[in-house]
């Protein structure tokens, strides 16, 4: 098998991407993988993608691609037009929350090139009902996460330590969590909030909106969390803030539902599909820091609610466990004919946006 994509989280400083996550767990259970690519540079990363699709035409037998829209579009059609020239088979992996948006805005160009797949993966309903208005359908596979490495700590009341996870960028409104906090103090004075992710862009409108509003002393910036900060700043915290404006299936309330740690989110894109209002986390309107302040305070008045979220969130993340994920993969290659009793050879590879997937025994 060999997934084509994003793999420059093995690179200090940068998140950890899905193929490369999966790619490692398929090694890790015994398939021979190859996975590209690591390479920074997004022209030079297309060069290494490129260079190991024609290496392994060969080898392989299907191609997982990573999917996102974007720029990165152009590296996921160049990989799937080589894929089918080398008559490969084809599985796209949806990602991100801006697909929507990318394929309403190009029709033409997103329905050709995922008219390649044989199969589409999407890791939320949300993302499976986009495709379907373009003749499209997909299956729902969850994005994983490597849930023994999060210590899960009960909820069974709260504290006001508010933790956040996400690029500084306006797409994911860090400004938001800080307008909440300053809402918040307003009631509960020894509110603090934790804000990791590296700057995309806002960290300076962060830090100068938290002096406007007198909060500047109750806020830490840890910047780029690797997976033993996220850790410790989980394990410290007691309620997560998503404040996201789009998403699909963020990875970051899968990794704070792991920890125990109940989720107040804006109910944007697939997050209401991931979380059930009420049950396993709290939802509210876009950009609303009032709505989100008094869900906050209702888990604080609230311990039955918190403890609540705080066990059934642990499910949620349990659906993203290797053991369950791997079983829906291993489901989808034998529907594409290939048998998973006797390990397939598989070659992982990955761009910004794509994966190949080289399976070598074939069922009957």
């Amino acid at each position: 098998m060999e997934f084509i994509g994003p793999m420059i989280g093995r690179k200090p400083g940068h998140a950890t991407m899905q193929g490369q996550i999966l790619s490692a767990l398929f090694a890790d259970a015994g398939y021979p993988v190859t996975a590209v690519s690591d390479v920074v540079n997004r022209y030079l990363r297309l060069l290494d993608i490129i260079r190991t699709i024609i290496g392994n035409q060969y080898s392989v037998d299907v191609m997982v691609l990573e999917v996102y829209g974007g720029a990165s579009f152009v590296v996921e059609d160049i990989a799937s037009w080589l894929g089918k020239r080398f008559g490969h088979r084809i599985v796209m992996w949806l990602h991100g929350g801006a697909i929507p948006e990318f394929m309403a805005r190009y029709p033409n160009w997103t329905k050709r090139v995922l008219g390649r797949a044989d199969f589409l993966v999407a890791p939320s309903e949300f993302l499976a009902r986009i495709v379907v208005p373009y003749g499209l359908r997909a299956t729902v596979i969850p994005n994983v996460i490597e849930i023994g490495a999060y210590r899960y700590r009960h909820r069974a009341a709260v504290s006001p330590r508010l933790f956040w996870m996400r690029n500084l960028h306006p797409i994911w409104n860090p400004e938001m969590a800080i307008r909440v906090l300053a809402r918040l103090k307003q009631t509960v004075a020894n509110a603090t909030l934790v804000l990791a992710g590296p700057d995309k862009g806002s960290r300076s409108d962060v830090e100068n909106l938290a002096k406007k509003l007198e909060v500047a002393d109750s806020v830490r910036l840890t910047g780029f969390l690797d997976r033993a900060g996220k850790t410790r700043e989980g394990d410290a915290a007691d309620i997560f803030i998503n404040t996201n404006r789009i998403d699909n299936m963020p990875v970051a309330i899968v990794e704070a539902c792991a920890m125990g740690l109940p989720v107040v989110s804006t109910d944007v894109g697939g997050i209401p599909d991931l979380l059930t209002e009420g049950e396993s986390g709290l939802l509210v309107p876009d950009d609303d820091e009032q709505a989100m302040t008094d869900a906050i305070l209702c888990l604080l008045n609230n311990p039955k609610m918190a403890a609540r979220l705080s066990a059934n969130g642990l499910q949620v993340a349990e659906c993203s466990s290797w053991n369950h994920v791997r079983r829906e993969w291993e489901t989808l290659f034998e529907m594409m004919g290939y048998s998973t009793v006797a390990l397939p050879e598989l070659s992982l590879a990955a761009s910004g946006s794509t994966a190949v997937l080289s399976l070598k025994q074939s069922l009957g």
